[in-house]
């Protein structure tokens, strides 16, 4: 899952990201209502929300462009 995000359009990298915002948020509900099985997996949403931004604001600073893919 590291590196899937460099194949995708910078339409489905917004969607991505709320996407795991939701489910971030989701997660931090869950554990403090002690439902959460896999503590560890907080890490993997906030690493994989990281990339996301970053690819994104490339984007925005004319870095990562369309055509490159």
């Amino acid at each position: 899952m590291k590196n899937s995000f460099k194949d995708l359009t910078f339409q489905e990298l917004v969607e991505k990201r709320e996407q795991l915002q939701k489910d971030y948020m989701d997660f931090r509900i869950n554990k403090v209502m002690g439902h959460v099985e896999n503590a560890v997996e907080a890490r993997h949403l906030r690493r994989s929300l990281s990339r996301l931004n970053t690819i994104i604001h490339e984007y925005a600073l004319g870095i990562r462009t369309a055509e490159q893919q």
